[in-house]
This record gives C-alpha cells, sequence and structure tokens, in this order.
C-alpha cells in the first residue's frame, strides 16, 4: 500500500482545526485507504482507538446508518468525554442529510471530522449552504506518475508506457495485470460514476429544487466520448451542441451545460480556464477539458489515431494540479501558452510537446514563451531527450525526469 504522502501531509496540517475536512475525487483514486492511512498515523501518535470512529456508508453493514437520525445517534454514543474524537465518514453523500450530521458534530466540542465523497456536487449545495466558511476540500486524483513508478517497480520508460496506457488508478496499477481485465476494471469504475453517482446527483437535486436535468445516459456517455476525444482542444458549450446536432441530435447549449457540468461535478473531467496574460483576466469561451486518468480514457474512447501530445499534456496538466497550482489555458495575443501554472502569486508557463527535435516544432512551442516580457519561470516538457538545455532562459526539460521530481 503506496502512502500518499501529500495528502497525508495536507490532512495532518488541518488536524484538530475547528474545521471538517472533506476529501473529495473520482471513485476508487484512493480516499478510503487514505482515511486509513490517516488513522493509523493517529494511532502511531498515541490517540486511542476509542477515540476514532470511522464508518464507510459502502459496507453494508453499516446500511442501518443511511437514516441520518440513526448515524447520529450511533456517533453521539461512542463519543469519550474529555478527549479529542477523530471521526471519519465515508462516501457521505449516501447519507440522506447527511449535512444535518457533520453540522451537529461541527459544533460540539472536542470533533474532529473527516469525510470523503465522490461528488462535487454535495459541496456546491449541501454542505456548501449550510457549512459556508466551516470546512476545507482536499481534492483527490489518482496514483500521480511518481506513485505509479513506485509502486509497480517498473523501469522509468517502461512504466511511462503503461501509465499512458491503463492510466493511476490505484488498484489497476497494483493488479495482476492483462488487457481484459484492466479494462473490465475500468468498465465498472465507469459505469458506476455515470449511471450511480451522477443519478444520486441528480435525486439530491430532485430534493432540493423537483427538478432533474440529466436523463439521458446514452447521451452523457456519448458527451463523455467526444470530450475524451478532444481532450487538449478548445471547446464551447456551442461547440459541443453542434457536434451533438451534427450526429442527428436536437439538443440546446443549456442541456449540455447540464451534462457536461455532471461529468465535472463526478471528477471525470477537469476544466481549464483560458486566461489573457496580457490582460490578467480569465476568458469566458473556449476553455479545455482534462480526463482524470488515461486509462478511462483509453477505456470509452475508441482508438482511432494515436495523439500522444495530447496524453502528454493531459498528464502534465494533473501533475501541476498535484503540486497545488491553479491552472489555466494561457493566451498571449494570437499565440497560447499550454499551461500558466499559479502559486501564492508566482507564475510558471508551461508548454507540452511530445518532440521537440524538428526546428518548426521546436519555433512553434517556443514562440510564446519568448514573447511573455515578465520574469517568471517558462519551461518546455518534451519526451524527446536530444533538445533538452536553457535557451536565453526558456528551460527545456524531459517530461519523465519532471515528473519525478
Amino acid at each position: 500500500m503506496v502512502e500518499r504522502k501529500e495528502y497525508l501531509d495536507q490532512l495532518w496540517a488541518w488536524k484538530d482545526e475547528q474545521l471538517i475536512k472533506v476529501v473529495t475525487g473520482i471513485r476508487r483514486c484512493g480516499k478510503s485507504t487514505l482515511l486509513k492511512q490517516f488513522q493509523n498515523r493517529l494511532q502511531n501518535t498515541g490517540i486511542g482507538e476509542e477515540q476514532i470512529i470511522s464508518i464507510n456508508f459502502e459496507d453494508l453493514d453499516n446500511e442501518p446508518l443511511l437514516d441520518y437520525k440513526e448515524l447520529y445517534r450511533y456517533i453521539k454514543e461512542r463519543l469519550c468525554e474529555n478527549k479529542m474524537n477523530y471521526i471519519f465518514l465515508d462516501e457521505i453523500q449516501n447519507v440522506s442529510s447527511f449535512e444535518k450530521v457533520v453540522d451537529s458534530l461541527y459544533v460540539k466540542d472536542n470533533t474532529d471530522v473527516y469525510v470523503t465523497g465522490s461528488n462535487a456536487y454535495m459541496l456546491s449545495s449541501d454542505l456548501a449552504t449550510l457549512l459556508s466558511g466551516r470546512y476545507v476540500e482536499i481534492s483527490m486524483l489518482p496514483f500521480s506518475f511518481r506513485e505509479y513508478v513506485t509502486i509497480t517497480g517498473m523501469q522509468e520508460e517502461q512504466a511511462f508506457t503503461e501509465y499512458m496506457k491503463t492510466g493511476g488508478i490505484p488498484y489497476v496499477a497494483v493488479m495482476d495485470r492483462t488487457d481484459e481485465k484492466v479494462d473490465q476494471y475500468l468498465e465498472g469504475i465507469y459505469n458506476t460514476v455515470i449511471i450511480r453517482d451522477i443519478e444520486e446527483r441528480q435525486l439530491r437535486k430532485e430534493k432540493l429544487s423537483g427538478k432533474r436535468n440529466i436523463t439521458d445516459i446514452a447521451l452523457l456517455k456519448t458527451l463523455a466520448r467526444y470530450l475524451a476525444s478532444v481532450v487538449g482542444s478548445p471547446v464551447s458549450m456551442r461547440s459541443i451542441t453542434d457536434y451533438l446536432i451534427s450526429s442527428g441530435r436536437k439538443i440546446s447549449p443549456n442541456t449540455v451545460n447540464d451534462y457536461v457540468e455532471a461529468l465535472i461535478e463526478s471528477f471525470i473531467f477537469y476544466p481549464a480556464e483560458r486566461f489573457d496574460i496580457v490582460g490578467k483576466q480569465l476568458l469566458k469561451v473556449n476553455r479545455k477539458m482534462y480526463i482524470v486518468d488515461l486509462g478511462l480514457r483509453n477505456h470509452i474512447l475508441p482508438r482511432k489515431k494515436y495523439d500522444l501530445g495530447f496524453s502528454v499534456e493531459n498528464i502534465v496538466y494533473f501533475e501541476l494540479l498535484r503540486r497545488g497550482y491553479r491552472v489555466n489555458i494561457g493566451k498571449y495575443g494570437s499565440t497560447e501558452v499550454d499551461f500558466v501554472a499559479q502559486k501564492q502569486g508566482v507564475v510558471s508557463y508551461y508548454q507540452v510537446t511530445a518532440d521537440m527535435t524538428a526546428e518548426e516544432t521546436f519555433e512553434r512551442e517556443m514562440r510564446p514563451l519568448r514573447s511573455i516580457r515578465d520574469n517568471y519561470e517558462k519551461i518546455v516538457l518534451t519526451l524527446d531527450r536530444f533538445s533538452l538545455g536553457n535557451y536565453e532562459g526558456i528551460k527545456v526539460m524531459n517530461v519523465i525526469e519532471w515528473l519525478l521530481e
């Protein structure tokens, strides 16, 4: 079991703070394992077992606790007086009116509450409304390439090839892999997210607003395939709508927007907005979408052509998120910078390309970075090892070595 050190350290930094810790991420990215690792760390620092209350709401043994009143009674009976109590509620969105339980525990003395969820809608509605300013979100992703190399023990080049093919979902990395077994496992995750998680989101939304926006699962899957096929390319609600209409569907941009938001809230796709580097403002059109795991992309997308460059770009985008950056697509005049990464007021610019050895490719990737006149770091990441170096302050780095930093 790989220790998810970055996420553990984030949780540990918030330990005993008067905030609810909310861990979010796509199914099977390791949220339950993270909670177990955190509990082990607590016990290793002297916290007694009786001070830890841990409930996984996907375990059938805990089905009676899906009633929020029963859950609250169960936890309340087990609280230790005059000691800090650490409460872990895994996949909390399965509990109807869970926010009432979380709020009641939050206001009690000597409670430190940790919850996980597989749908961002719970943060954009229930928890956010009730607990505004009283929670911190830790967004969890599948294995980074560095973690993948650690757990598989593969040589770097072989590991990168496999990582591009099967992705970083933790169990895929450790299983006795065949193409068929990987595909079946990813099919289970995909269908669970598309059908179960999004359906639960719709039921909750219907309960709150009296209406459901997502009713056509076939359309949802068609849209997911399309977004997977245009990873790294600018898209808008209008362009997606036009594609669906050209495929024979009558649909409005508002409906398309509802379906896209459902895929984002279930953590399958992550949007990257465009940023005007000169005007220092976000642009409202033509954002890009990246898929959380390339294994899932390879599962849902028929292979028509090999798009190595976009796949590498997808990996770099999520690595920047893991490293704590806010990531946008850069627009500089008529040119584009793949990523503008910002953290604590410091900016870094990134270009990503599979190969820089052709002169025209080298010039194309360098041109936007040369045009930017500030003194922030400028980096080109590439798979080739021949063009590496420093060119007038622009670093050209091998992407595999960068991922392993």
